[in-house]
């Protein structure tokens, strides 16, 4: 049964909760209803597919942060035990908002760097609920620049609601921290792929979001800002976040087709939560693919078309005026 539902799971949750009462009467009484129990799971099945079939924006804001949904650290667990993370931007200090280290992603040798979420208070308050410090920035720029030493493909992961917003933040520069990354990521010659897992928010997001590939979990969101902050700022209230979510077009699809993103890794039925061990083979998959395709381009290749790919984002057409006669 699920454990956390999200409020339109609601008719999923009260359907695995009759299976349940199904199976503790089959149990009490000693009746066989194996067959009601095996159509009440088929019932479920099509219910939840039917309801992630038909999610609006902010069902899929609500997804992308659902408390047990797998974070950056889990997907560089799963594909490379021997993970060696470093620490620290040899400035200030080590931002636990933000790991980076060398591993392998099946025979690859690549830098792996993504923010980090906690799973409970301690964890959450240690890397302060994923919104990152400028000596985060500093610190993944600084291994950036050590995997372009030995020419190691980069591989960033992003589930950040945004850089943090706090004094100490700006005491210590955060927007020239995360816009010396935004330069210097353009100037690294080897290839980049970016995948946003969960949350991509804002600044916090683009500072380690340059790369040749951008990918994009199904339930993904990749935005300028939450759906609770342009709220509160369109309509004075956050309670309008709903609406915000469908202006912003923050989605996967429409992410795609702006062309803000390269491509959609697609989740199980259900989320990415529902099934950790199909999440880690469609993505790993996903990456692997576009490492290959990456690593055919030559340096002035990669760079370029990491260029040419930002530069082009924000083109619009201006409608005609007519002339007044």
């Amino acid at each position: 049964m699920t454990t956390y539902a999200l409020p339109f799971e609601k008719p999923i949750v009260e359907l695995e909760k009759k299976v349940q009462d199904l199976r503790s009467f089959s149990q009490n009484q000693d009746i066989d209803v194996s067959q009601e129990i095996e159509q009440m799971q088929q019932k479920i099945d099509d219910t939840r597919r039917d309801i992630y079939g038909h999610l609006t924006p902010w069902q899929k804001v609500q997804v992308a942060r659902h408390p047990t949904r797998p974070y950056p650290i889990d997907y560089i667990s799963n594909f490379s035990p021997e993970f060696l993370e470093l620490h620290g931007d040899r400035l200030f200090a080590d931002d636990h908002a933000i790991v980076g280290g060398f591993g392998k992603i099946a025979d690859k040798k690549v830098l792996f760097i993504g923010t980090c979420k906690g799973r409970d208070t301690k964890s959450n308050l240690k890397c302060n609920f994923g919104c990152a410090y400028p000596e985060g920035y500093r610190k993944a720029l600084r291994l950036m620049k050590l995997a372009a030493k030995f020419n190691l493909p980069i591989v960033t992961f992003i589930d950040t609601p945004g850089a943090f917003p706090g004094v100490e933040s700006e005491e210590r520069h955060i927007a020239e921290a995360i816009a010396v990354n935004l330069r210097e990521s353009f100037t690294l010659p080897v290839p980049i792929v970016v995948v946003i897992t969960g949350e991509g928010g804002s600044g916090g997001a683009l500072g380690i979001g340059i790369g040749n590939r951008v990918l994009i979990l199904e339930h993904s969101y990749y935005s300028v800002i939450s759906p609770e902050g342009c709220a509160a700022i369109l309509w004075k209230d956050r309670a309008f976040a709903d609406k915000a979510a469908e202006a912003l077009h923050l989605t996967s699809d429409a992410l795609l087709e702006m062309k803000l993103v390269d491509e959609i890794i697609p989740e199980p039925v259900g989320g990415a939560h529902s099934d950790y061990e199909a999440v880690f083979e469609n993505m790993k998959n996903a990456i692997l693919r576009n490492l290959e395709e990456l690593q055919e381009l030559s340096t002035e290749e990669l760079m370029q078309q990491r260029y040419e790919k930002f530069r082009a984002m924000g083109v619009f057409e201006e409608p005609e005026v007519k002339k007044k006669k």
